[in-house]
């Protein structure tokens, strides 16, 4: 997915690790709500709340779940779930864009 129509966006970046992550909060017209944002070079840990749908829109990384020891790639046109109150790991070699879908 590269384009989202009929969206509410939140002009306030959440900037996260000393600005190696920055997102827009954004909700659908359904009410659904979601994130768009860029990762730059770096290994972050992210810990959930929610559990999440991590969609590759550009670039790559790789990503460890928490309980796990291998690191997995996901490129353009794939996703990878992590599960509701739980963390990841992403390691990210240039920038990574992604759309976070929420559960």
């Amino acid at each position: 997915m590269t384009n989202l129509s009929n969206v509410a966006v939140n002009a306030k970046a959440n900037v996260y690790f000393d600005g190696k992550c920055v997102s827009h909060s954004i909700t659908l017209a359904d009410g659904t709500k979601k994130s768009v944002g860029v990762i730059l070079p770096a290994t972050l840990t992210f810990n959930t709340g929610a559990a999440e749908v991590m969609e590759c829109v550009a670039g790559e990384c790789e990503y460890m779940l928490a309980g796990t020891s291998a690191w997995l790639k996901s490129a353009a046109g794939s996703s990878f779930n992590v599960p509701a109150n739980s963390s990841f790991q992403i390691r990210v070699a240039e920038a990574y864009h992604y759309i976070c879908h929420f559960a």
